[in-house]
């Protein structure tokens, strides 16, 4: 079934990249927009295939993820609603060094380099906003790499639950949450085989931190889940 037709125009103009574009900008660039849909586990590029511009993800999920010789996959990404993702490789004129699943049906938004590059000579200061955009992603990459070898197994899953918990200030008691993904899937992400992963959730809730009931996890205190975090 065919997802709804999308506003390109409006939806460039929430990317926080582009925020204090003027109308006519956001036009031009919108001209520059074609639209994606992708059902569940279909590829949207491969490694090694050429970037051309770069993607927003309207609904769904997007994996970003390498192979190894081996056959073994890392999650290295997962593009939500809301976010954008390729910007470094477009202007590094590289091919993709990742490629990208669908993890759900999912409608993108493809910006087309050619566009982009009109914007930055009417406009330098776009330049600015587009480099603290992706030293945003490289010092979340960053973090990323610090938990891999700092942190335990155990905080590294403790981190995830916390940052799935939907936010909802001075409420620190009972939570629940739903894993948005496989538990292979996730423990990818966190540098961790699914077996791993798994016995981390076991432990947690022998402790009584976690109630596990299929992918939705209850937490009955959230306080006490991010003591043990430390």
């Amino acid at each position: 079934m065919p997802l709804p037709q999308i506003n390109s125009a409006a939806l460039l103009a929430d990317i926080p990249l582009f925020n204090g574009l003027a109308p006519g900008e956001i036009a031009r660039l919108a001209r520059s927009c074609r639209e994606i849909e992708l059902g569940k586990g279909e590829i949207l590029f491969h490694k090694g295939d050429p970037c051309n511009g770069f993607h927003f993800v309207v609904h769904g999920q997007i994996k970003l993820a390498l192979t190894s010789a081996q056959g073994n996959e890392k999650v290295v990404e997962i593009i939500r609603p809301g976010q954008s993702f390729g910007e470094a490789i477009m202007f590094m004129d590289k091919s993709h060094i990742v490629f990208a699943q669908a993890l759900a049906d999912s409608h993108l938004l493809h910006v087309a380099k050619s566009g982009i590059n009109d914007e930055l000579e009417r406009d330098p200061g776009l330049c600015r906003k587009m480099l603290a955009g992706m030293a945003r992603r490289l010092h979340q990459l960053m973090n990323d790499v610090e938990s891999y070898s700092l942190l335990s197994a155990r905080q590294r899953v403790i981190g995830y639950l916390l940052r799935e918990v939907p936010a909802e200030p001075e409420h620190d008691g009972a939570r629940a949450i739903r894993l948005a993904n496989s538990k292979g899937i996730v423990a990818s992400r966190l540098n961790l085989t699914q077996e791993h992963f798994s016995r981390v959730l076991h432990g947690l809730s022998e402790l009584g931190l976690i109630v596990i009931d299929g992918r939705k996890i209850h937490i009955p205190d959230l306080a006490r889940l991010r003591q043990y975090q430390d």
